[in-house]
């Protein structure tokens, strides 16, 4: 409740409330220190006389000891306090120990200045219910039961001229019964104000937008709050939250833009961009954290983009642009609200995307089969190889071929031996004895599918790195993950923040797989120099995948030399007992540099050696693992390496300008420094020493400069 707000409770012009007012002179009218009249009621001189405005004692004199000292009637006159909140306050507090809550009856300004001079505030059962008010005659609605009594208590504060506020007029008179029990004299209004105060307004806000329910919230806020403080409702949470919107409304998207601009103050890599109607509304918003960027410089090689999640007051579609880490953990590139799902929208997001991560293709993204996107794709994205996302094609599939699955017993099955072919010639053999055997219509979903084969079928896509992603599992992931933040009725303004804090805990998920990598070693099950050497170079989960593959290659496989000639050896690698039509072709070229390759094609889509070639290297007593096999971005390296942002002859645009990519590579290598060295004075002098001669030759190489221009 806002003290400072000119308030008028149930005024109902009873004689008990204009009692209350004693300052009148022989006119009737009140008297004001400075200014112009402000009330103008008649007063009876002999009510006057009988009121006694500083009793010592309560009509229900009720000992309760709260573990505080009461104060006494004398104690309260003429105390003074700095703001009307303060009196309130200690008001409220006395008529709690007291037994009885309060409420503020009127507050007086001057007419001339407009500036508060007196507050009143009186005893909750002040006054009498107004029986003659619209609605209550009849049975047209429940009515609340009475509570006032006429009671008389009440205290009253002035303002001096120092600005400070003194209790002029004081009365502890009550002409009903106290309260007695702690717990019960908290259910006064006045009492319990707990949900109405700052601090568990915030703590509302703040658990809002974290994506919780009224009613959870309401657990949470009720472990908080004081032992004489009664529980927060759902409903409680629900008016405040929505009174929080409500004051929020029309201001969004300066919130929004406040918040990146905010960022911006820390981090000066920020890139955000906003498309905007001709109202000055926002239709589409792109936006990627330095961070972000620079993962994307490391493992931007595979990129996930999916416009399936939609959560947030303005319907507007959630797009994240998602990855894979060194640890296989999902990471997000960028983050996009958009308007719709047209072509022309994807574009704007691609070339924005493309121009925030310095003109850099992806080798590969992975998409639903939306047609705005795949367009948007070959237009901005023409480098990059496309790949439907293998789970929509499922979940379309369960809708599509159940009719041939429910007429045709073997259907099933010979589908599932097309869709997983190995080579692009059984794929072909496989399509066309399905459609001589079931018929398919023209145009049916499956034919179209055979159409646009490319985008999934897996005998065409492996010689494309994936990085171990097929799908958009990654973005289904990162859906469930903002789940926990957001919902429904989140602001646009919220829904970054919330992003943000989303972001920050994938982040803290890949620090402690880096510190577990860091300091930890794998236990072996061989003495092999090649699983030695994988231990030592992989992280932790992928060491993991490694040992997989490696303790297959260890007991379950065997194999069969098909051929051999002087350049290479070809072997068929599988497992006993399992048909030979489901095993790989491993082929071991005869040159100074090993080079072995597999139908399974897991290294060339995933970045590690299958159980097949692992099996043969080992049966040729190859005494180590090779570094070509062992992909950098798997490693610690992709992140903390500090050359990993080589700068190259290609990233120069010419002989005096400098790429955005190379410039924000040394930025990055530079920051790196910094922090490794942070602890340690004497590397932190090294470095800034480097700096500071660098510094000088650049200032010795600008004077030559000047002094060459004056010369000519």
């Amino acid at each position: 409740m806002d003290l400072e707000v000119q308030l008028q409770e149930d005024a109902q012009g009873d004689a008990s409330e204009t009692n209350l007012i004693n300052d009148i002179d022989a006119s009737g009218r009140v008297v004001i220190n400075s200014g112009s009249d402000v009330e103008t009621e008649k007063k009876d001189d002999d009510e006057i006389e009988k009121r006694n405005y500083v009793e010592t004692k309560k009509s229900n004199d009720i000992d309760m000891d709260f573990g505080f000292e009461k104060e006494e009637n004398n104690d309260v006159m003429g105390k003074v306090f700095d703001t009307p909140n303060d009196a309130y306050n200690f008001y409220n507090r006395y008529a709690f120990l007291h037994g009885s809550g309060i409420r503020i009856h009127t507050a007086f300004k001057n007419k001339t200045t407009n500036e508060p001079y007196r507050r009143l505030y009186v005893c909750n059962k002040q006054g009498f219910k107004d029986l003659k008010s619209k609605g209550s005659i009849g049975d047209v609605k429940k009515r609340r039961r009475n509570l006032r009594t006429g009671c008389e208590a009440f205290l009253r504060i002035s303002k001096s001229k120092d600005g400070k506020w003194s209790v002029d007029k004081f009365s502890d008179s009550h002409n009903h019964e106290l309260t007695v029990t702690p717990t019960k004299v908290m259910k006064h209004r006045s009492h319990g104000k707990f949900h109405r105060s700052l601090t568990c307004k915030a703590i509302l806000s703040e658990l809002d937008q974290s994506g919780l329910k009224p009613c959870q919230i309401k657990k949470v806020v009720n472990t908080m709050k004081g032992p004489y403080e009664n529980d927060v409702t759902s409903k409680q949470c629900s008016d405040i939250l929505a009174d929080q919107r409500r004051q929020y409304k029309g201001k969004e998207f300066y919130g929004l833009i406040k918040h990146f601009q905010d960022k911006l103050l820390k981090d000066q890599n920020l890139y955000f961009v906003v498309d905007l109607f001709d109202d000055g509304s926002p239709r589409n918003i792109f936006w990627a954290d330095g961070r972000s960027r620079d993962s994307y410089i490391k493992f931007g090689d595979v990129v996930v983009f999916d416009v399936t999640y939609m959560t947030n007051k303005f319907k507007m579609p959630f797009a994240p642009f998602v990855g894979v880490n060194h640890h296989g953990q999902s990471i997000l590139f960028g983050g996009a609200l958009l308007e719709n799902e047209k072509q022309d929208t994807f574009e704007w997001l691609f070339q924005n995307f493309l121009k925030c991560m310095f003109d850099k293709y992806p080798s590969a993204i992975i998409t639903d089969q939306d047609k705005a996107i795949c367009n948007a794709i070959k237009i901005v994205f023409p480098k990059t190889r496309h790949r439907y996302c293998s789970w929509h094609i499922k979940k379309h599939e369960i809708e599509h071929l159940r009719p041939l699955k429910v007429r045709y017993s073997d259907f099933e099955e010979l589908h599932k031996q097309w869709v997983k072919s190995n080579t692009i010639e059984e794929f072909e053999t496989r399509w066309e004895f399905l459609c001589g055997k079931y018929n398919f219509e023209t145009g049916s979903w499956i034919t179209e599918m055979y159409n646009q084969r490319k985008y999934w079928a897996k005998a065409f896509l492996k010689d494309c790195f994936f990085a171990g992603m097929t799908s958009s599992g990654r973005s289904e992931s990162i859906h469930s993950f903002f789940d926990g933040y957001v919902n429904s009725k989140t602001m646009l303004n919220e829904f970054v923040r919330q992003y943000d804090k989303a972001v920050e805990t994938r982040r803290a998920a890949e620090e402690d797989e880096d510190f577990k990598t860091m300091n930890s070693k794998p236990i072996l099950s061989s003495v092999n120099l090649i699983e030695a050497k994988a231990s030592s170079r992989y992280t932790r989960k992928l060491f993991d995948v490694f040992k997989k593959e490696w303790t297959e290659a260890t007991f379950n496989l065997t194999h069969e030399k098909i051929s051999k000639s002087s350049e290479e050896i070809r072997y068929k690698v599988g497992q006993l007992g399992i048909d030979k039509i489901y095993w790989r072709n491993v082929n071991f070229r005869l040159s100074n540099k090993i080079d072995v390759t597999c139908s399974c094609a897991k290294f060339e889509t995933f970045g590690m050696l299958c159980k097949h070639i692992l099996y043969i290297l080992k049966k040729r007593n190859v005494e180590t693992l090779p570094d070509h096999y062992i992909l950098p971005r798997w490693t610690l390296d992709a992140r903390y390496k500090l050359d990993n942002c080589t700068i190259g002859i290609e990233d120069m645009n010419s002989e005096n300008e400098v790429s955005a990519l190379t410039l924000w590579c040394v930025q990055s290598n530079f920051r790196k420094a910094t922090e490794q060295a942070r602890d340690s004075p004497s590397e932190i002098k090294k470095l800034n020493t480097i700096l500071l001669r660098f510094s000088e030759e650049q200032n010795i190489f600008e004077k030559n400069q000047n002094r060459m221009r004056l010369l000519h």
